[in-house]
C-alpha cells in the first residue's frame, strides 16, 4: 500500500506543479477569465486521471493480495489433507499390526493348548514291570522285549485301557475291531499266532508291531489317539 501512496503523492505533486505553472500563465495572459476557466478544467482532469490511476492500482493490489491469500489457503488445505491421509494410513497400519498380533497370540495359545492336550505322558515312570499285574504285566514285559523303554509303558497302558481295558476278548461289532489292541479286523493278529482270539501275549505282540510301524513308539500312538480319537 505504501507503493500506491507514493505513486499517488507523486501524481499529486505533478498536478500541483502544473497548477502553479498554469496559474503563472494566468497572471501573464491577457484574458484572465478564460485562462482561469481553462486552468480549473485542466487541473480537474489531471486530478481525475490521478484518482482513476490510484483506484486501478489499489484494486490491482487488492486482487493480488486476495490471490495470494487464496493460494495460501489452498496450500494449507492440501497440507491438511495430506496430514489427515497420513494419519489415517498410520491408524490402519496400527490396526493391522494389532490384529496380526492378536491372531498370532490366538494361534500360539491354540497350538500350546493342542500340544498340552496331545502331550503323551508326563507322569511317573514305573521302576519295573513288577509294579503291574495280569495282562498289563505281560504287556510291559513284551514291550521291553521289543526294545521299548520302560518310560513308554504308561502311554501304552493309557492307550489300551482306552481301547479295550486290556480285555483280550473285547470286540466292536460296528467296526470289527477285536482284542487288546483292537485290531481291525481281529484276524490280522493271526500273523503272529493262531491263538490270537484268546492269547493276550499274541495280541500284545501284534499290537506293538503295529504301533512301531505306524507311530514309532507307544507314546506316539497315544498322542495320535488323543488328537484324533483313534490310532
Amino acid at each position: 500500500m505504501s507503493r500506491l501512496w507514493s505513486r499517488f503523492g507523486a501524481r499529486t505533486a505533478a498536478v500541483a506543479l502544473l497548477s502553479v505553472g498554469v496559474a503563472g500563465g494566468f497572471y501573464l495572459g491577457e484574458d484572465r477569465q478564460t485562462q482561469q476557466q481553462g486552468l480549473t478544467a485542466q487541473v480537474g482532469r489531471e486530478v481525475d486521471r490521478t484518482e482513476y490511476t490510484y483506484q486501478r492500482e489499489r484494486q490491482a493490489d487488492h486482487r493480488l493480495q486476495s490471490s495470494r491469500q487464496r493460494a495460501a489457503e489452498y496450500q494449507a488445505k492440501l497440507r491438511a489433507k495430506a496430514a489427515a491421509k497420513e494419519a489415517a494410513e498410520r491408524a490402519k497400519a496400527a490396526e493391522r499390526a494389532a490384529a496380526n498380533r492378536k491372531k498370532e497370540r490366538a494361534e500360539a495359545e491354540a497350538k500350546a493348548e493342542a500340544e498340552a492336550k496331545a502331550k503323551p505322558y508326563d507322569g511317573p515312570i514305573p521302576a519295573s514291570c513288577a509294579e503291574y499285574s495280569g495282562n498289563r504285566k505281560v504287556g510291559c514285559a513284551v514291550m521291553l522285549d521289543k526294545g521299548f523303554g520302560i518310560d513308554q509303558f504308561p502311554c501304552l497302558d493309557k492307550l489300551w485301557t482306552k481301547e479295550s481295558g486290556w480285555n483280550p476278548k473285547a470286540s466292536n461289532s460296528s467296526s470289527g475291531a477285536y482284542g487288546i489292541p483292537q485290531a481291525v479286523p481281529g484276524s490280522k493278529m493271526g500273523s503272529v499266532a493262531d491263538d490270537w482270539r484268546t492269547n493276550p501275549a499274541t495280541q500284545i505282540t501284534w499290537g506293538l508291531g503295529y504301533i512301531k510301524g505306524r507311530y514309532d513308539t507307544p507314546c506316539g500312538a497315544w498322542q495320535q489317539s488323543q488328537s484324533e480319537g483313534w490310532y
